[in-house]
């Protein structure tokens, strides 16, 4: 897989290649990660690479030039092109899954003000990680890069990666490791009963519990199973009568 990040402040992201699971797929020669500083596609002796919006109004805005020669020499017909807005598709595990198995992803990241909007309409796809305001997006090319790489083959267990939150749907159920007690709080007992089947009811149990209370959008979203409903009653049902 190769990924590409253009930016104006490459200093931001150049940690990533430092990050253990980046860092092995490097040396596997499975990742490669190119930060590309636009400044260096700039034109002029100050390598301009934004300017004043037509039409006035505040800030400055990222000029299509050096965006669009980074992509001359970066971009080839396998690339997908991601822009990092909040007009962009929201991110969730669905997104990176699909993104994961794209061969070439280059990511734009804006800065000051704005884009000119011939950038926006280069991009073959916009993505948001949320519903707030970044100086840059560089944090969301961060982002991006470490859930996208985590999902590369033989990273991590492919049954880790299963049971995270939002893989199904549902949030993560509580995990627990020694010591059994801890401030005179225990480990549940079902999950030292060595009865995987309990135990997996158990956790599918307290997966929804948690989702219900703290996410509840996401049921809202998902086909529950039978087994998933039957469970989702009984908690509904908890302390009642």
């Amino acid at each position: 897989m190769i990924i590409t990040i253009l930016t104006i402040v490459p200093q931001m992201l150049e940690s990533l290649e430092q990050y253990p699971l980046i860092q092995r797929l490097i040396q596997k020669k499975e990742l490669t990660l190119n930060i590309v500083d636009l400044r260096d596609y700039a034109s002029g002796s100050y390598r301009h690479i934004d300017d004043s919006p037509y039409g006035g109004g505040p800030g400055m805005i990222l000029r299509p030039e050096p965006v669009f020669s980074a992509l001359d020499q970066h971009r080839s017909a396998r690339s997908t092109v991601i822009l990092f807005t909040p007009a962009g598709t929201p991110l969730n595990q669905a997104k990176v899954r699909e993104l994961s198995e794209k061969e070439e992803l280059i990511l734009i990241c804006g800065h000051y003000e704005g884009i000119d909007e011939r950038i926006t309409e280069t991009a073959d796809e916009w993505i948001s990680v949320g519903d707030y305001i970044l100086s840059g997006g560089e944090s969301a090319a961060a982002v991006l890069v470490d859930a996208v790489t985590r999902l590369q083959e033989n990273v991590i267990r492919a049954e880790s990666t299963a049971e995270e939150s939002f893989e199904s749907g549902l949030l993560e159920y509580p995990q627990y490791t020694h010591p059994r007690v801890f401030r005179g709080r225990e480990v549940p007992e079902v999950l030292l009963s060595g009865n995987h089947e309990k135990i997996r009811l158990w956790r599918l149990k307290e997966s929804l519990r948690r989702t219900l209370h703290f996410r509840p959008d996401l049921l809202a979203q998902k086909e529950l199973t039978a087994e998933e409903s039957a469970l989702l009653e009984e908690i509904r049902n908890e302390g009642k009568g």
